[in-house]
């Protein structure tokens, strides 16, 4: 295999000063630059801190294998979905989880008088400014110092949108703090919307930047804009909440193989909450390979591996409070958070930007960046994310 030896990138916005070799494949998408016939034996990339440690991973409901870190890295270069449950292996075990009874969703979207004067206060600058600083940060790797400081900003920052509202960091063994924002219910059922805050350079994570602005920048801020004008509406100030409860929930290190959300919804599996729902938002920005296919702009509704109770009531939602459509699509196994809240027994979906195949192309490297987003369809999520958390917050499950 060729290798390209790149210098320069390093001194000039690295924290760490070396060489870091790249297999030529992936140098290309994540640098643009053509093969030049670069080939040696003498240069191998540094290996990331912990590379050799073993882990167990599951690459589909009966799968289960021991990889090392830097096997975990190989497997998402190639596009194979996992998850770690070196930590979690009793995730999806308990008999509530295992025997608890699903819920039923509405039929079709009911609270329009309550949902739509929300959805106008929705705010694309605010949005833009978020996710620009957001952004601004070199990576949000989860095991570095910058996804630590990334989770603080943003924990200062849900409490700046959200004045009032509970937000307490869930800590974990790496340095990055997934973040829970609470709108308590008149009952104990809760639906959860989601989005994961980390980044990943899957070429070396731990020296090469990664902005992610798309991935998953974009849905870290769509949900923050719709837990804005949620706890701001009158309908909360006025009428004293709703009847379930609201989180929004922020993981760490989806990356890492679902390492953050399974840490929550194996603590909510002990503890016996009844999450009624959740709903996970992961790239939510770009639409420019839809639009050159010649397809139509529109969310992309997952349908495997998620509960079709919610993924029905999720289309009506999309078609009463959206201005563009659905489209369903697949993404395999693990593909998001929402995978680890199905496997403690609750019902997940998962929305994303355009059909999995059209999705943004330039993840998990230096040019995941906010120039290559639309506001405007990171808007239409924010209008599902609001309208369903309203329906189904409102919603009364038996």
């Amino acid at each position: 295999m060729k290798y390209l030896i790149f210098l320069s990138l390093l001194l000039s916005s690295s924290p760490v000063l070396g060489f870091v070799v790249l297999p030529n494949d992936h140098a290309q998408q994540a640098f643009g630059v053509k093969d030049v016939g670069v080939s040696t034996n003498s240069y191998h990339a540094p290996a990331e801190e912990g590379a050799g440690e073993l882990r167990l991973i599951q690459t589909s409901p009966s799968e289960t294998r021991w990889v090392t870190e830097e096997d975990k890295l190989e497997l998402k270069r190639q596009g194979i979905n996992f998850m770690d449950i070196t930590e979690t292996q009793d995730l999806g075990f308990s008999v509530g989880a295992l025997t608890r009874k699903k819920p039923v969703f509405p039929s079709k979207p009911q609270y329009r008088s309550v949902i739509r004067p929300i959805l106008r206060n929705l705010d694309m600058e605010h949005m833009a400014a978020n996710l620009k600083e957001f952004t601004s940060f070199y990576t949000r790797y989860y095991k570095s110092s910058y996804g630590r400081k990334s989770s603080e900003w943003l924990h200062k920052q849900i409490a700046l949108t959200a004045p009032g509202i509970s937000i307490k960091p869930f800590p974990h063994k790496w340095q990055q703090s997934s973040l829970i924002a609470t709108i308590p219910g008149k009952s104990n059922k809760t639906v959860v919307i989601g989005a994961h805050q980390d980044s990943i350079n899957l070429f070396l994570p731990s020296v090469l930047g990664a902005p992610g602005a798309d991935d998953d920048g974009s849905g870290t801020v769509t949900i923050l804009e719709a837990l804005r004008v949620i706890a701001g509406s009158d309908y909360i100030t006025k009428y004293g909440g709703f009847q379930n409860t609201l989180e929004f929930h922020w993981y760490s290190a989806e990356e890492g193989g679902l390492l953050g959300s399974q840490a929550i919804f194996s603590r909510y599996e002990r503890d016996g909450r009844d999450v009624v729902a959740m709903l996970q938002q992961d790239m939510t920005g770009f639409v420019r390979r839809t639009l050159d296919a010649g397809k139509p702009e529109s969310v992309g509704v997952i349908i495997d591996f998620v509960d079709p109770g919610l993924t029905k009531f999720i289309k009506t939602v999309i078609d009463e409070y959206c201005d563009i459509p659905w489209v369903e699509t697949k993404c395999g196994y693990a593909c998001s958070d929402h995978a680890s809240a199905s496997k403690a027994g609750y019902p997940s979906a998962f929305v994303i930007e355009s059909e999995f195949a059209l999705s943004q192309d330039k993840i998990h490297t230096t040019e995941d960046k906010m120039e290559w987003l639309s506001l405007e369809h990171m808007r239409e999520h924010a209008k599902l994310t609001v309208g369903l958390a309203v329906e189904l917050a409102m919603a009364k499950f038996e």
